[in-house]
């Protein structure tokens, strides 16, 4: 999956089915990033990154490091206000209310799938 992502919507495919996805690949919509929001259905997907904060957010939230190859090589829980450790193999960082990405498999090994689509 080389391709160059924009800014949209689409579908992430994790183990428990399809989940909505915003996709955040300019360097506006990353920096945004869930900032100010206090919530989100389904995963924002931040993309090309390997690293994030959680500094001026309101929510707790799941954090997916993704390799090249859309292998979750960490998944971690972050409160309001953390800087996260840098992934020196990520590509890819997915973002979710705390606790949705244990209901949807996601953990270390496991292998995703996202697909743009539903924005026009």
């Amino acid at each position: 999956m080389g391709r160059t992502w924009r800014d949209g919507r689409g579908t992430l495919h994790t183990p428990a089915g399809p989940v909505p996805l915003e996709i955040a690949a300019s360097y506006r919509a990353r920096r945004r990033g869930l900032l100010g929001r206090d919530g989100i259905e389904g995963a924002l997907l931040i993309t090309p990154t390997n690293s994030i904060h959680t500094f001026g957010m309101r929510l707790t939230i799941d954090v997916a490091y993704l390799d090249r190859s859309w292998t979750v090589l960490d998944v971690v829980t972050m409160r309001p206000g953390r800087l996260g450790m840098i992934r020196p193999r990520g590509r890819h960082v997915l973002e979710a209310e705390g606790g949705t990405m244990a209901r949807w498999g996601l953990r270390r090994g496991v292998t995703v799938r996202a697909e743009r689509g539903g924005d026009g």
